[in-house]
């Protein structure tokens, strides 16, 4: 592990002084290299996920399919978004956006009192081991990860920003990142706010995020694969993923029952809600309750895009301008579609 661990110092060293640097001084960073050392850190395992998609997890699809290949222009925009985010290019627009002012943000606080709670230091001796730190901060974070999951399912205006990513009727592995910029971006600013407050040292956050990406690939990919019984409900699986993308089940939920004037229940339509809202563990959707195992398959997609046909965009550029619009008429800016 320890020569893992050089290797990969080695090589963002060297990418940073070969690479980087010169391109910082190029374009007037040369005050933000530290930021920028650490840029290529996020560059370097990018890389290393893209290596991991292409060599493992790809012919584990060709392998094992849930359903064949139709409309690999789908598919290729699902690729933009991968190395718009994997390559950096996001997170260059949060270092030079946003994560100024959340700095300063956090540097107020630190003026107020405010202190970062290290989460390691709960029991010296324990849970400051560098893989027991490692993991509770995994779990930590995948908590965190569901209850942001089911807002985007729960909040209307969330949700009309988050229906880009289910809006994708061919899932593969590059479909984790196709999502709207701007939920992405309200995604990454609670993230780092998080980090900031529980004190999780950089590399451990590189990592968490890093595994739960790679996992999320996985998860997204156009695989037959289940985990058994007992599987299942330790690590979630492409199949458990699957049912909370299949349409009208996964972001649905049914809504109570409505006693008519003749004293007869109905239901009518559905709501905001679903199953398997869990990242990485599925335990939290078995504790409050929206944990769905079922063995099946499922077609994925929206209810309304397969059955009214309202359009969700085909390419990047469209499904962005439709979120937003989207996100403008759940606000009740725009009463248009």
């Amino acid at each position: 592990m320890d020569a893992l661990i050089d290797l990969f110092a080695n090589t963002q060293a060297a990418l940073y002084e070969d690479v980087m640097q010169p391109i910082a001084f190029a374009v007037g960073l040369g005050n933000r290299l530290e930021d920028v050392f650490d840029g290529t850190g996020w560059l370097l395992v990018g890389l290393l996920q893209i290596a991991v998609m292409l060599l493992v997890i790809g012919p584990l699809q060709r392998w094992r399919p849930v359903e064949a290949v139709t409309d690999k222009r789908a598919i290729y925009t699902d690729v933009i978004y991968t190395l718009i985010h994997r390559l950096g290019l996001f997170r260059i627009v949060l270092f030079l956006s946003i994560e100024p002012v959340l700095d300063t943000l956090m540097g107020a606080l630190r003026v107020q009192g405010v202190g970062t709670f290290h989460l390691e230091d709960l029991w010296p001796g324990v849970t400051d081991g560098p893989f027991t730190s490692f993991v509770i901060y995994l779990v930590v974070f995948d908590f965190v990860n569901y209850w942001l999951h089911r807002a985007q399912h729960q909040w209307h205006w969330w949700w009309a920003l988050h229906a880009v990513h289910h809006s994708q009727r061919q899932m593969t592995q590059w479909t984790d990142n196709r999502n709207h910029l701007l939920d992405d971006l309200i995604g990454a600013v609670i993230w780092v706010c998080i980090a900031q407050l529980i004190g999780i040292a950089p590399t451990q956050f590189v990592a968490v995020v890093a595994i739960t990406q790679l996992f999320e690939n996985l998860q997204h990919a156009n695989l037959r694969v289940t985990f058994g019984k007992w599987g299942e409900r330790l690590w979630v699986s492409p199949r458990f993923h699957r049912l909370h993308h299949a349409i009208g089940l996964g972001h649905e939920s049914k809504l109570k029952p409505v006693v008519s004037t003749a004293g007869e229940a109905t239901r009518v339509g559905a709501a905001l809600g679903g199953h398997n809202f869990g990242v990485l563990l599925p335990w939290w959707d078995v504790m409050f309750g929206t944990a769905n195992f079922d063995m099946r398959f499922e077609p994925t997609g929206i209810r309304d895009q397969v059955e009214q046909g309202v359009d969700y965009g085909e390419g990047f550029w469209s499904q962005q301008r439709l979120g937003i619009k989207r996100l403008m008429q759940a606000l009740g800016f725009s009463s248009a579609r």
